[in-house]
């Protein structure tokens, strides 16, 4: 009898049922079921029984992909300043979940002179998954945009040393806001991303003919490095008749990504609707979280994806660069995909239909007819953001009766 019992056990303690999955990593653009048991995917399939689950989740009619990805926000939300360590920071469950992102990448708002008091205070106590670019500059943004411009204070050896002391939270090099006419941050920075073997990623800011863009993507920056904010007004991307630039398909070819870095200053439509039109599509897509930016065009993950949906992009372009590529991208493969045994990172998404409009940094406005909502995100097989309570049983269910006895004898 007691074999009988163990038998009976159910195998999975989470199945999504009927959602279309799409998953780059393993080629899935289908409905299928995706069990998931102690926190890891557990089968990807079609018809999994909802009696090998404790819990069914019907998820038909919406769309099932990995946590989201994103590699470019500002979350060291401490003490410093107003920049982009401080008071123009967030902190991230707050602005995450919600949007089906499970996976974010700081990007530069700390350098190595304090990473420490950032790991301290946001990677080890967020429940958002939070890895971390070093700014080539060791203070970081350090809440004032002159700290950016301190060539003193760009140690690639410094850089390097801390990233290699901190190999699990450290993934990439960041240089941002530089203004003066030489090459000096981008070089420091790359020489940090060789001595880690870890990538760079630019934010070019001040465009000068000392240092031209087309030098910076074509020569500068390695195959695998990232240059953000890839629809930013000031890149040179369209000739006088609106046709994309061929240097930028080049350097896309060699390897250099172009990741979006939405913003609240770095987005245009101007740039980006006949680019994308053209093919020039972002490797990445990420939002430059921050508090200007997500109360002004960029809103959230979900939002810049949805632009580049309406623009033209199929959903799974939209989604593979929302999950494994940009996991690829900060060498965290580990992430980004639902294969059997990952990590259950899971991000439920619907598609509304209707009449939306949408805004750039310039607060120009596109309209579009579909909209990306994120119904429920899964972290590490735990449920964070329930939109409609599709996970949830009724108030006056045997269910929640039985879940509401077992919380009182614990």
């Amino acid at each position: 009898m007691a074999g009988a019992a163990v038998l009976a056990q159910p195998q999975y303690d989470l199945l999504l049922k009927g959602g279309h999955v799409i998953d780059g990593k393993n080629g899935i653009n289908a409905v299928r079921d995706v069990a998931i048991a102690k926190g890891v995917i557990a089968q990807v399939a079609a018809n999994i029984p909802a009696s090998s689950a404790r819990r069914t989740v019907n998820v038909t009619g919406l769309y099932v992909t990995p946590g989201l990805v994103d590699i470019h926000t500002h979350v060291f939300a401490d003490s410093m300043g107003r920049e982009y360590t401080g008071a123009n920071c967030v902190r991230p469950d707050g602005f995450t979940f919600r949007s089906g992102v499970t996976t974010i990448s700081d990007a530069g708002s700390s350098g190595w002179r304090n990473f420490e008091q950032f790991k301290t205070n946001v990677i080890d106590t967020s429940k958002t998954r939070v890895f971390a670019m070093l700014n080539i500059v060791g203070k970081g943004m350090a809440g004032r945009m002159d700290i950016e411009q301190d060539t003193s204070d760009m140690d690639a050896a410094q850089t390097a040393a801390m990233a290699k002391r901190f190999p699990k939270e450290v993934v990439g090099v960041k240089i941002a806001h530089y203004a003066g006419p030489e090459w000096i941050a981008v070089e420091r920075a790359v020489e940090a991303g060789k001595l880690a073997n870890i990538p760079v990623m630019v934010d070019f800011a001040t465009f000068r003919d000392e240092r031209p863009f087309p030098q910076l993507v074509g020569e500068k920056l390695r195959p695998g490095d990232i240059y953000t904010h890839a629809y930013l007004s000031a890149v040179p991307m369209l000739d006088a008749n609106g046709k994309v630039l061929p240097y930028l398909f080049a350097a896309q070819k060699r390897g250099v990504i172009f990741d979006v870095g939405h913003g609240g200053g770095s987005f245009s439509f101007r740039q980006a609707i006949p680019a994308v039109k053209q093919g020039f599509y972002p490797n990445s897509i990420s939002t430059d979280l921050h508090v200007d930016s997500m109360n002004a065009g960029m809103k959230d993950m979900l939002n810049v994806a949805s632009k580049f949906l309406n623009m033209g992009m199929s959903l799974e372009d939209v989604l593979v660069r929302c999950t494994w590529t940009p996991a690829q991208e900060i060498h965290r493969t580990d992430y980004g995909h639902l294969t059997v045994g990952a990590v259950a990172d899971v991000a439920v998404l619907r598609v509304e239909e209707g009449k939306f409009g949408f805004i750039d940094s310039r607060r120009l406005k596109m309209e579009g007819n579909k909209k990306l909502v994120a119904e429920l995100t899964l972290k590490s097989g735990q449920v964070m953001w329930d939109l409609n309570g599709i996970a949830s049983p009724m108030w006056d269910s045997p269910e929640a009766t039985r879940m509401i006895e077992q919380r009182r004898k614990r």
